[in-house]
């Protein structure tokens, strides 16, 4: 089974068990979109791929669902701050990868023991977190610089003339865009978990806007205010 369809599966075990509800939270995504957003990452990875020209494509689960569900998280981001901060750490995460895939080779040599996507996803996950901060803007630069790196590098080999069928978003990518977004949103957690703690300790409960289509919606208003003071959001 793929590694990253293991990953989805985990995840969904894992919100399932009400066991991602804070960090579901401060992403502002509801249990039930987090899970139609697997499920079509799921089922999209496995559906034909959409051709953008005659060598050309993009993958549904590896590609256009990762694009959306960034989209989706951006527009969710309450303040004009806040996105502008997802969109800066997007774009400097987007140029450390650009720089690290010229940089390491793409197929396993003896001198690299892992295989160079995750070491991608790896670096990914750091600088979009590193860049980003909030746990919103790190899960956006992570996922984002991947599949961002993986379309410019397919249109530039297209340009070059390459010959193959190019994929956006297959196989390894599809791997590398859920381990880097799990990277950086599990550093930023931490960290902010930890900075959250010497603070005081977080406040209890789930933010009323994140409660509609759960259990209790509404309360909007009362939750805007608790959310962005928070740091390490």
């Amino acid at each position: 089974m793929p590694v990253g369809t293991i990953i989805l599966l985990i995840v969904s075990i894992l919100i399932f068990l009400g066991l991602a509800e804070r960090v579901l939270d401060r992403l502002r995504l509801s249990d039930r979109a987090a899970l139609l957003f697997i499920a079509a990452m799921l089922v999209g990875s496995y559906l034909p791929d959409i051709p953008l020209t005659r060598t050309l494509s993009i993958n549904i689960g590896g590609g256009v669902i990762p694009l959306i569900l960034v989209g989706y998280l951006f527009v969710k981001a309450g303040t004009a701050v806040e996105r502008t901060r997802a969109a800066l750490a997007l774009l400097i995460s987007s140029v450390v990868i650009y720089i690290v895939l010229k940089i390491i080779p793409l197929e396993p040599t003896y001198a690299i023991l892992v295989d160079p996507l995750y070491l991608v996803a790896l670096i990914a996950g750091v600088a979009g977190y590193l860049a980003g901060r909030s746990r919103r803007s790190a899960f956006i630069a992570g996922v984002g610089a991947v599949v961002l790196n993986d379309i410019f590098t397919r249109i530039e080999l297209f340009v070059r003339g390459a010959s193959s069928n190019l994929i956006i978003g297959g196989a390894g990518i599809f791997d590398a865009t859920l381990i880097s977004g799990l990277i950086a949103l599990g550093l930023a957690e931490l960290i902010g978990e930890i900075r959250e703690r010497l603070g005081g300790g977080p406040e209890e409960g789930r933010p009323g806007e994140l409660l509609e289509g759960l259990s209790q919606p509404g309360q909007e208003e009362a939750a805007d205010g608790e959310d962005h003071h928070r740091d390490g959001e």
